[in-house]
């Protein structure tokens, strides 16, 4: 329940701040680390996966409806979806928008294709991605990520 209204307390903070373009350092320093990070989903590296994740409980995955909170969640959750025959992500970088929130945090909205299932006859499913992205002593992580199929 606590987490719950931790993550609403947050939508609204964040609906509530007026969003800019990211400067041109921030909007690349936050692609570079989801370019870090699908290059590590793709590459089926967990660990990697794990590495530009914030490393904090309170990192959250909103997935299918379901939220799940902290990094070793993500991992679990999307080792079990990595266990399909093929899964390669293609991020739609032309339609990819950074907003600067602050000085250390930014929100990437990123459109894509996941290609999930059997090599001979994979599925297609269009996503959007929202990530919230903060600066930390260590460098930007992921600190929150949520998910939905796109709707045409």
């Amino acid at each position: 329940m606590f987490r719950s209204i931790k993550a609403a307390v947050l939508l609204v903070a964040l609906a509530s701040v007026p969003a800019a373009p990211a400067p041109a350092g921030t909007a690349s320093e936050v692609r570079g680390l989801y370019d870090q990070f699908l290059a590590a989903q793709n590459a089926r590296d967990l660990e990697a996966v794990r590495a530009v994740l914030l490393p904090s409980p309170e990192f959250q995955w909103v997935s299918d409806g379901k939220s799940f909170w902290g990094p070793d969640a993500l991992v679990a959750r999307m080792s079990q979806f990595q266990k399909a025959e093929l899964w390669h992500v293609t991020p739609d970088t032309a339609r990819a928008r950074v907003v600067e929130i602050g000085a250390d945090a930014a929100y990437l909205y990123q459109p894509l294709t996941l290609k999930i299932g059997r090599a001979a006859a994979p599925s297609e499913i269009p996503f959007l991605v929202n990530v919230l992205c903060v600066r930390t002593p260590d460098g930007w992580r992921i600190a929150a990520l949520f998910t939905t199929t796109e709707k045409p």
